[in-house]
């Protein structure tokens, strides 16, 4: 029986921001991934960091969270981010009211946004469609996934934290109102007794409650995202519309990312990729810059949202809120356990302090968060940080093409 403070169960961008919180807050943490580190959802996304503006007429709140935590990853995160901006395309055909809804909405949240007529909108994007009419530029930009969730997980080792790479859980004892064990196979193969248990599982959140009998109710969608090989795109391009398939595309340095479709999925390791999610999205986003249309293809991918069935069920309608959930399960007889659900990769920061707030609230830790002021271990250093890559077998999808790129 291994022991320790705090067991985080998770190895994306929140599990690893989790344990770094409360390791800088000097409280003994251990994290487990049953795969290399960033390997769910965190690894496998499209690679934007928010500036805020694709949700700010729908969803202030989650809005104004990621403008300002934009603001801070872009303080603190160095190398894991590329300041590229962004733009909402409007084409012709484009309802005209949805880009004023939204320059408005931005403009009360606090997201600056100018806004370029079709020839500047040239200027910026040579090969932008031939009926683009307008467009609207916010601070939107390019992260590295990889870079960003090896980065934590580095600090968070070197402030005494454990971090086990390929460790599934295999099972958790709950008895008496409290986690009693869980079991950890792979690399670790032993029991872990702690003191509080965090369930940072993103998609998997439903599965993982599920073996300490607490219910934890996750609607996953799948989305599908392809590189292919397009050098010069600057900015982010980003469809003025209501959210829909294939409506963003992100450079990565001599390609770009095309994304993405939102299909419900029972399981968020069994489920279909359809040609169909393939071949709209390569459409859509041709619509926004025709060359991708016949670029040769990279890689393709799929992955999943972490979405909370309860919000999505009150809310409904996609891209409408990305929010995030600490559910504390005290509230369910469960007294040292936490969920924590939703949310998006730009607002992780801000998911793995409130996290850690309740964590030392509840074990009697009178220490603040100071994730949002310290930078991040090596944030000034690519090499540095694609060694921490190769360490933590942190690699994903989205960022193949660009982290450990100079790595024999």
């Amino acid at each position: 029986m291994r022991t320790t403070t705090v067991l985080v169960i998770g190895g994306g961008a929140t599990g690893t921001g989790i344990a770094r919180d409360l390791a800088l807050r000097g409280v003994d943490a251990t994290l487990v991934e049953r795969g290399g580190l960033g390997s769910g959802t965190s690894g496998r996304s499209h690679g934007l960091l928010h500036s805020g503006a694709r949700y700010a007429e729908s969803d202030r709140v989650g809005a104004e969270e990621c403008i300002e935590e934009s603001r801070i990853l872009k303080t603190i995160a160095g190398e894991c981010i590329r300041d590229t901006g962004g733009l909402f395309v409007q084409l012709t055909g484009d309802d005209p009211e949805y880009f004023e809804e939204k320059r408005s909405a931005c403009e009360a949240v606090g997201i600056p946004t100018e806004t370029l007529d079709d020839e500047a909108v040239r200027d910026r994007v040579p090969e932008i469609a031939a009926d683009v009419e307008r467009a609207m530029e916010v601070p939107d930009a390019v992260i590295y996934p990889s870079r960003l969730v090896a980065a934590n997980a580095a600090d968070a080792r070197d402030h005494g934290a454990t971090i086990h790479t390929h460790a599934p859980v295999e099972a958790i004892a709950a008895d008496d109102g409290r986690v009693q064990h869980v079991t950890v196979g792979g690399s670790v193969d032993e029991r872990i007794e702690a003191e509080y248990v965090v369930n940072a599982t993103g998609a998997w959140a439903e599965q993982l409650a599920e073996m300490a009998d607490l219910d934890v109710k996750m609607k996953p969608t799948r989305g599908v995202m392809l590189s292919v090989e397009y050098d010069g795109l600057g900015p982010v391009l980003n469809r003025a519309r209501d959210p829909d398939d294939g409506d963003i595309i992100i450079p990565h340095e001599g390609e770009v990312v095309l994304g993405t479709t939102s299909v419900e999925v029972d399981d968020p390791d069994e489920y279909p990729r359809e040609d169909w999610e393939i071949e709209r999205t390569v459409e859509e986003c041709a619509a926004m810059l025709p060359p991708v249309a016949d670029a040769p293809t990279v890689r393709t991918w799929w992955g999943v949202r972490p979405l909370y069935a309860p919000d999505e069920d009150e809310r409904g309608g996609r891209g409408i809120s990305r929010g995030f959930f600490r559910l504390d399960h005290a509230d369910d007889g469960v007294e040292n356990a936490v969920s924590v659900v939703g949310g998006k990769l730009t607002t992780y920061r801000q998911m793995a302090e409130s996290t850690a707030d309740l964590v030392c609230e509840r074990l009697g830790v009178d220490a603040e968060s100071e994730t949002a002021d310290r930078r991040l271990p090596g944030a000034d250093d690519p090499d540095r940080l694609d060694e921490f890559v190769a360490t933590f077998d942190a690699q994903g999808e989205t960022d193949a093409g660009v982290v450990g790129r100079n790595q024999e």
